[in-house]
């Protein structure tokens, strides 16, 4: 079944806690300028084509839903009423796996699973009403994906057409022991309000996600570029010329970066991983990636910008207060002007920075609290003495 391009539909796009503004910004800047921020996730009206359009041109979105059903919600009976009175068969073949997953926001229900069963319930006895077997569930790899979301006051049943989240571009091919979530890092940059224009720079740059994530944002490349796998493609509704369209429109190679975009690490074997996960792009060969020490980098033209993930001590072992020390020191006497933004999760490593940050955001990387902190060194020295850095 084709469902109408035009038909109106409620399109949630949920993110990571703290970064519902961010990615509203996103979307306004992406043309859905009347989209409504809520808890975790931004809604918008639109269509199938929009979608599939925001599914691949979405950076900081963790995943898009399509809203199938909303219902006031009393009690347990009235999760099952709304999925059986779903005409679940016109949505997806019984052939495809489902899994059901969401929020449950309420304590009117026994438990938090049982809504999830009772969805479940009402797939299964819609199909076998319309003479049909009943879908199998498969929690890892399902072919659809159900989301509900329960409150006290009301339900919303949904497609999560995204599938597997967003975060897996597809173009990460080495990680490291304590990677940078990729939507994080999309986040983050974004937040930052890095200009796309400025030089920018990443000296514990790991696998090289914020410095991918930073030319993608820069060249106009979308973020899931390398991605095929969405479950909007199992669906009933799937119109495979409206995605290749898009697909077709979207930008995919660059013959040259807007800015120098470059970073380091101590790690030989990270700086191999990066370079690996910048092979497939065109601009990976513009990006230049150095084995060493933060200490040794020094100040030039081709560093304007500072965003880093330093280690946190929580899966990668530091030297403690010696290592956070050292790291301000670098920060207030190497790149004095230069505005440095990082994240981390270590409070007692903030302290030994010893630095006042000039603005800071509590965030999530993954289900990790952390928070992300400017800061902004100057020069004791005269105004007329200090280079201009441009």
């Amino acid at each position: 079944m084709k469902q109408e391009s035009t038909k109106n539909l409620t399109i949630t796009l949920k993110c990571f806690y703290g970064f519902e503004t961010v990615l509203q910004e996103e979307l306004t800047e992406l043309g859905y300028p009347d989209c409504v921020k809520g808890n975790r996730a931004v809604s918008l009206k639109g269509t199938w084509s929009d979608v599939y359009f925001l599914n691949l041109h979405s950076r900081c979105a963790l995943s898009v839903l399509v809203e199938i059903c909303k219902f006031p919600f009393k009690n347990e009976q009235d999760v099952y009423d709304a999925s059986a009175s779903i005409r679940w068969s016109a949505l997806f073949n019984e052939k495809n796996t489902i899994a059901i997953r969401g929020a449950i926001q309420t304590k009117k229900v026994r438990n938090t699973h049982y809504p999830f069963l009772l969805v479940k319930d009402g797939i299964s006895d819609h199909f076998r009403s319309v003479g049909k077997e009943r879908p199998s569930v498969d929690i890892k790899h399902p072919k659809v994906s159900i989301d509900l979301y329960l409150t006290d006051k009301e339900g919303v049943i949904s497609i999560n057409t995204s599938g597997l989240p967003l975060f897996q571009r597809g173009y990460r091919t080495a990680t490291g022991v304590a990677p940078l979530n990729e939507v994080v890092a999309a986040c983050l940059i974004r937040l930052s309000g890095w200009d796309r224009k400025t030089s920018f720079y990443d000296p514990f740059c790991g696998a090289g996600t914020l410095l991918i994530e930073a030319a993608l944002l820069a060249s106009g490349i979308p973020s899931n570029i390398e991605r095929s796998h969405y479950a909007f493609k199992n669906l009933l509704s799937y119109d495979a010329k409206c995605w290749e369209e898009i697909v077709e429109k979207a930008t995919k190679t660059v013959r040259a970066l807007p800015c120098p975009i470059n970073g380091s690490d101590l790690s030989d074997e990270m700086v191999l991983k990066t370079r690996r996960n910048l092979r497939g792009f065109s601009f990976g060969r513009f990006i230049q990636i150095q084995s060493c020490s933060f200490e040794t980098v020094i100040a030039s033209k081709d560093i304007q910008f500072i965003m880093s993930n330093p280690p946190y001590d929580e899966r990668i072992s530091v030297d403690g207060d010696n290592f956070y020390r050292n790291l301000g020191s670098w920060m207030k006497h190497e790149m004095t002007g230069i505005p440095i933004w990082l994240i981390n999760s270590n409070s007692e490593g903030w302290n030994e920075i010893g630095l006042k940050p000039t603005l800071k955001h509590a965030v999530y990387n993954g289900n990790l609290p952390c928070e992300f902190r400017r800061y902004d060194t100057y020069s004791s020295k005269p105004k007329d003495l200090i280079c201009d850095p441009e």
